[in-house]
């Protein structure tokens, strides 16, 4: 029998426990790498958790020839703090990948991100030329131009998915969508920028099957491929939609500028992921809100 053993880098996280928890399901035998233990609502009793920084990981190297897949999730949310969010979107993909270069590996998954392609006009299609404008955009890239490279000399077996706005339960209270639920359940006032933004938001349930689909498909190797849903929605209409939902909350849009580097229009092609993981998203924006909502008015 083929050995199904999984590593997550950053299997602690919003998307890392989702990940977790389907693999599970699908009989994976599941090890998460982080800096960080679980916090007790992402926190799986199948899963073997590895306290450790990704650029000196002593008690993986010991188990490294047990992996057939490497799930790349890590990261520092903070991306702010320009040297932490080098150090473990670029430094720890490579202290990886030299991990298990000489290793039996299947799939090294590393999860990129839409922020790669700086400027690019929407909906944008997977490029390798382009220009980043923020710390986090440049060192994911960098990350990206690295296993290209790999692939190409080594055939070592890389598969980039650049990722969206990705939403769903249990996610962090740092983003769009749950910090607008969070505000809007407890009535609360807050500040918004103009809102004319146009984003595309995928829920966590597409994203985890995008990432399996990926895992199983060799014609994906050596490939970047975006994962989103395809479809773009004004900021300002998905805020007024969760308040209209939960039917509270006091948005007080133009109080937050808009950043200097921001797109204001931010989507992408998803032809490729079509064509070649015969993949696309399920789930309606609307159907996605309201189990998203629903979980965190159990957790508020």
């Amino acid at each position: 029998m083929k050995s199904k053993h999984v590593l997550i880098a950053g299997g602690t996280g919003f998307i890392g426990y989702h990940l977790a928890n389907f693999l599970l399901k699908k009989k994976y035998i599941v090890t998460s790498l982080s800096s960080r233990i679980p916090s007790k609502k992402r926190k799986l009793k199948k899963v073997k958790y590895i306290k450790e920084d990704i650029n000196n990981m002593k008690k993986i190297i010991k188990i490294k020839d047990k992996f057939k897949y490497v799930i790349n999730l890590a990261g520092y949310v903070d991306h702010s703090n320009k040297k932490k969010t080098y150090n473990t979107h670029y430094k720890g993909c490579v202290s990886l990948v030299k991990i298990f270069r000489e290793t039996k590996l299947d799939v090294f998954l590393q999860v990129g991100s839409c922020l790669e392609y700086g400027k690019l006009n929407s909906p944008q299609k997977e490029s390798e030329k382009f220009k980043p404008i923020a710390n986090y955009g440049r060192s994911k890239f960098l990350a990206t131009k690295f296993l290209l490279k790999n692939y190409k000399t080594n055939k070592f077996p890389a598969i980039i998915i650049r990722a969206y706005q990705v939403y769903g339960p249990k996610q962090d209270n740092n983003r769009l969508i749950p910090i607008v639920i969070t505000n809007c359940l407890k009535n609360n006032s807050f500040h918004c920028s103009e809102g004319s933004q146009l984003r595309d938001f995928l829920y966590i349930n597409d994203f985890i099957f995008a990432i399996y689909k990926a895992l199983k498909c060799k014609n994906a190797i050596g490939k970047i491929i975006n994962i989103g849903y395809g479809k773009p929605y004004k900021v300002k209409n998905v805020i007024n939609k969760i308040k209209n939902i939960i039917k509270k909350g006091k948005p007080l849009f133009n109080k937050i500028k808009l950043r200097k580097d921001e797109n204001k229009i931010l989507y992408p092609s998803i032809l490729k992921a079509n064509k070649i993981l015969k993949w696309k998203p399920k789930t309606s924006f609307s159907k996605g809100l309201n189990k998203t909502i629903l979980d965190y008015k159990k957790n508020i």
